[in-house]
Parts: structure tokens; sequence; C-alpha cells
């Protein structure tokens, strides 16, 4: 019974092809829209954990002022020293690295080429930190990072912008009003969590950018990595009471320094990308609805036209349970098949937009076995009054219908 029933369904859904498209097209646009949302969230979400794990393994920054941003009251407060980061790394517990980090932009010339670029300066440990390798060359030496050497490692735009196709390992390289010698080349990180290119810079040792490039001694940031294991909360306040007794604040004195953990800064942007998923998802899970109804509308005037065969059939002795077997099972092959064609639109468009965002690509099975279960959820509901309708129809009345 059951499959003829199928057959019988199937059969009157290849007599109205273009109707049957039209029918399930609410139900494709619904799916595939929940199902690209959804996926393209997620992959927004995986790329900015991705490029905040870019920035360094457990990290924590250290900045001076009471507060990030605007008003941060960062121009007051007193920057850090070299000798905080040494500090931080012989005396807390669960620190594997310290450095300490200066910047400043500046305009860099070589080969015949002149390119802005932000020049940094620190240690070796700032490379460990940053999960930096080398694409080619070395680390600064002990004798350079004390002296205050002109050398320096550049990031992959530097070299691309400056240098072409040629090697730039080796070469003279002008910073600002110095001119230092390429002794590295950083492997490339590509965009950063906030959208800035991290391949744009060159790194000196913290001395040379003090005495040679900005003139003063102020550091104004200290980067920490934590070992893998280490509890973040004790970190945090050992690093906190080492500070206080380094710049010298009285018990009543608030913190002129602020501490950023960036694995918090990843659950926080993470959580509100997945807010937003599910918002944009709801939104798209409204056009189901709309297919639904679409569905019920189709199968309603399905039964007006076809009311002299259920007649017919009601009267050689089809049972009220068959047809509605029969119409339901109609509106859920419309709608399943409008599932499918959905899951298929979305995957491409899906893998399309997250080349163009230039996101992971996560394929999700659960969102999409849960779409295609509700969109025939959606023809069992939405198909279950026509198909009621066309049971109860008394067999002499639709008979006589024309």
């Amino acid at each position: 019974m059951w499959l003829n029933t199928l057959l019988l369904a199937l059969r009157s859904i290849r007599r109205n092809l273009l109707r049957s498209f039209l029918t399930i097209l609410g139900i494709v646009i619904g799916v595939s829209a929940v199902i690209t949302m959804v996926t393209v969230g997620n992959g927004a979400t995986q790329g900015v954990q991705n490029q905040i794990a870019g920035l360094g393994t457990n990290l924590l920054q250290l900045r001076p002022g009471q507060r990030m941003g605007p008003g941060s009251g960062g121009q007051s407060a007193p920057a850090f020293k070299d000798s905080d980061a040494e500090a931080i790394a012989s005396q807390i517990g669960g620190v594997s690295a310290a450095a300490p980090e200066s910047r400043s932009a500046g305009t860099l010339v070589a080969n015949g080429r002149n390119w802005s670029s932000v020049i940094t300066g620190s240690n070796n440990d700032w490379l460990q930190i940053g999960n930096w390798a080398l694409a080619s060359g070395r680390t600064f030496t002990d004798g350079e990072l004390r002296a205050g050497a002109a050398v320096c490692l550049i990031g992959e735009t530097v070299r691309r912008e400056l240098f072409g196709g040629e090697v730039a390992l080796g070469q003279q390289l002008r910073v600002r009003q110095i001119s230092c010698e390429i002794v590295g080349v950083l492997a490339s990180k590509g965009q950063g969590a906030f959208g800035n290119d991290q391949d744009d810079l060159v790194l000196v040792p913290i001395k040379t950018l003090q005495r040679r490039i900005t003139g003063n001694t102020q550091v104004n940031t200290l980067l920490v990595s934590m070992t893998d294991g280490s509890d973040p909360a004790r970190v945090k306040a050992s690093l906190r009471q080492l500070l206080r007794e380094r710049r010298k604040l009285a018990d009543t004195d608030e913190d002129n320094f602020n501490v950023l953990d960036t694995k918090q800064l990843a659950d926080t942007l993470s959580g509100t990308t997945k807010i937003m998923t599910m918002l944009l998802g709801a939104v798209a899970a409204v056009s189901l609805l709309v297919g639904g109804i679409g569905i019920m509308n189709i199968m309603l005037v399905s039964v007006t036209e076809r009311t002299r065969e259920i007649g017919l059939r009601l009267a050689i002795g089809a049972l009220e349970r068959e047809v509605l077997l029969q119409f339901l099972i109609e509106a859920v092959v419309l709608a399943a098949l409008g599932g499918l064609i959905g899951i298929v639109l979305a995957t491409a468009a899906s893998i399309a937009l997250a080349a163009v965002m230039n996101v992971p690509y996560q394929f999700d099975p659960a969102v999409n076995l849960l779409s295609f279960l509700f969109s025939a959820v959606i023809g069992v509901l939405f198909g279950y009054f026509p198909a009621r309708r066309a049971a109860r129809l008394n067999p002499i009345d639709a008979l006589r219908h024309e």
C-alpha cells in the first residue's frame, strides 16, 4: 500500500512539473538560506578563533593605563621598562616567555622603492610568543640584542613590496634614518583578527629602536606567554602583584596598567559571532514557513482539481486513510525534494562565500540534517489539512463535481 501510494504521489507531481517546482521554491530558498547562514557564520567564528590564536599561544598583553581604548589613561601612566619583561619571565611561575614591545611607524627604503610600514622593537622571545616562524635567515644574536645592532627581520609583505622576486636576505634596508642588514624573513601569517596585515612589519632589536629610531627607552607593551596547563587567574594575579611592586604603587592606589587575555577576547568575539549566526538562521527559517504555506495552497488547489478522481477512488472502495495518506505523502515528497535541492544549493553557496570572505568552510552535518527534517515536517504540517479535506469528500458529491 505504501509503495502504491508513493507512486501515485510521484505521478501526480510529474504531471505538473512546473507547478511542483514553483511550489517547492519557497522550501528550497528557506533551506538553502538557513544552511548557508549557519555554515558561513560557523566559518567566521572559526576564522576569528584562528586569527586570535595566531597572535600567540596563551597570550597576555600588558599595557600602561587602567583600560584599553579611548580615555584609557595610557598617556599619563608610566611606560614599562625592558627589565619588567625579564622580571616576569624569571619570577613568575607558569610563564614560558615574556617580551617587551615598542612600535613606531616609518618609511622603509630599499632597492629603489619605498614602503610605509610598522617598525617593531623586541627580542627573540617575541617570535616565540607570537608563533612566528622564519621563512629564511636567522634570529638576532645575544650580542646584537645587547648592542642594539643595525639588523632586522622583515615580514612577507615588506619583502614583496620592496624586493619583489629578488632575494631579500643579506640586503640593506633603510629604516627611517638608519640602514640595517636583513638577517631574516618571517613566514607569512596573513590577515590579523582585526583586519590588519600581520606581515607588514619590520622587527629590530628593542635597543636599536630605542637608541636609533624613537630616542627613548619607553616600552609600550609587555607580551607574556603562559605555559600549557597553567592557571590564567593565578598567573594574572602574580603579574599584577609583581608590577604593582615594580611600579611602586601603594595599597590604596589603583593599577596604572591593564592585562588583556587573548583567550577571553577570542571567547567574547566567538560568542558574538555565534549569536549573530543564530539570529540570521532564525530570520532565514521564516522563509521555510512561507514555503509551507505555498505547499498548503497548491495542495488545496490540487484537491479541488482532482475532486472527481478522489470521488472515483472512494466509490470503488478506497478508504479515507488511503486518500489522506496519498495527499499527505505528496506534500511530504514536495517538501523533502525542496530540502534536498536546498542542501545542494547551500553547499555550493557556502563554499563560494567562504572563499570570498576568506573564512574556513565547515560542513555541519547536524545543520544539514536538521534543515532537511524540518522541511519534511513542514510538508506534514501544511499538507495535513488539504489531505484531510480530500479524504472527507462525499463520493457522490465528488463524482458530480465538474
